[in-house]
C-alpha cells in the first residue's frame, strides 16, 4: 500500500495550500487517516486526523484554519490549509491507520510559509 502525498510548496504568510493524499487501494479500507507535520529540529506531530464516518480531530495550533476531509470519490484525503503563518513551515505526511487497509505513511511534502 502506498500513500501519495502532494500540495507543497511556497507560500507567503497568510496565504493557503491544499493538501492531497492519495492511497493506492480504497480509501474506505482506513477506518482513520490524517495529516502529521515534521518542523527542522522538532518531533513529528499530528495535525489533524479523519474517521471513517468523518469525525475529525484538531491540533490546537491549527484549529480554525485548517480542514481535514475525505472525498471517496476522488479516493482522496485533503488537508487545505488557510491563514497560514511561518511556523506551519514542515515536512507534511500523511498517514492510514486501522481496518483493512492498515497502517501506513506517504512519502511526505514539504510546506515552506515565507514572505
Amino acid at each position: 500500500v502506498q500513500l501519495q502525498a502532494s500540495g507543497g510548496g511556497l507560500v507567503q504568510p497568510g496565504g493557503s495550500l491544499r493538501l492531497a493524499c492519495a492511497p493506492s487501494i480504497s480509501i474506505s479500507s482506513f477506518s482513520n487517516m490524517g495529516w502529521h507535520r515534521q518542523a527542522p529540529g522538532k518531533q513529528r506531530e499530528l495535525v489533524a486526523r479523519i474517521t471513517i464516518t468523518d469525525s475529525t480531530y484538531y491540533a490546537d495550533s491549527v484549529k480554525g484554519r485548517f480542514t481535514i476531509t475525505r472525498d471517496n470519490a476522488r479516493n482522496t484525503m485533503y488537508l487545505q490549509m488557510n491563514s497560514l503563518k511561518a511556523e506551519d513551515t514542515a515536512v507534511y505526511y500523511c498517514s492510514s491507520a486501522g481496518g483493512s487497509g492498515g497502517d501506513f505513511w506517504g512519502q511526505g511534502t514539504l510546506v515552506t510559509v515565507s514572505s
